[in-house]
């Protein structure tokens, strides 16, 4: 059988991708995985006592606000190296400018606080804690991300992977927010964005083995 001929064959019953195929079952896997992160929250740590009265505090929705950004740039990112000759672009910003407006915000903090309040706001209470609880709470999510990338076709998996733990960070760090009584800049500058750090690393080595052709 000539090449042409073997070529016209594999392709006689090829059927067109569904649209948006990719961002569905990245959705479905954050649907799944996000009850599941809450749960752990609930039942391993417990929601914060203070919760209702914290709300009115700014800081808290900025702890809030700067992990579900992550998440929601994760998401894009993700389902866009999910296919083939799609391109990020501009995307990759949505992950690195809300990691360097919390970093300038708590150096800002730290720098202008009296200097015997410093080494609280860079350690809080959970500083030995913080970091690792992020990264339990984002299990889930990343489990299920990367089984809907399996299915999909990344043709950079160490970057899908990577982008896949980012997402799932972003909402196990939101997860978290709702136990951690951490509300200092420089603390969340430093911890929040380590405990992030440590899914998109595990993605990136996970998938570049895991979502290889």
């Amino acid at each position: 059988m000539k090449t042409d001929e073997l070529v016209s064959l594999l392709a006689r019953e090829a059927q067109p991708v569904p649209r948006h195929a990719a961002a569905r079952r990245i959705s479905i896997a954050l649907l799944a995985g996000v009850p599941l992160s809450i749960a752990w929250m609930v039942f391993e740590y417990g929601v914060r006592r203070e919760l209702v009265q914290t709300m009115f505090w700014p800081m808290f929705w900025v702890k809030l606000a700067f992990p579900l950004c992550i998440a929601i740039a994760g998401f894009v990112v993700v389902q866009r190296l999910a296919r083939p000759g799609a391109r990020v672009r501009a995307a990759w910003l949505g992950l690195v400018l809300p990691v360097l407006a919390l970093w300038v915000l708590g150096f800002a903090v730290w720098f202008f606080a009296p200097a015997d309040e410093r080494a609280a706001l860079v350690w809080g209470q959970t500083w030995r804690t913080c970091a690792f609880n992020i990264a339990a709470i984002s299990a889930p999510v990343f489990v299920a991300a990367l089984i809907a990338l399996k299915s999909l076709a990344p043709t950079q998996p160490a970057l899908a992977g990577a982008a896949a733990g980012a997402m799932s960070a972003g909402v196990g760090a939101a997860v978290y927010a709702l136990h951690c009584p951490e509300l200092a800049a420089p603390f969340l500058a430093i911890w929040y964005v380590a405990g992030m750090g440590l899914p998109v690393l595990a993605g990136a080595a996970i998938g570049h083995r895991l979502l290889r052709w």
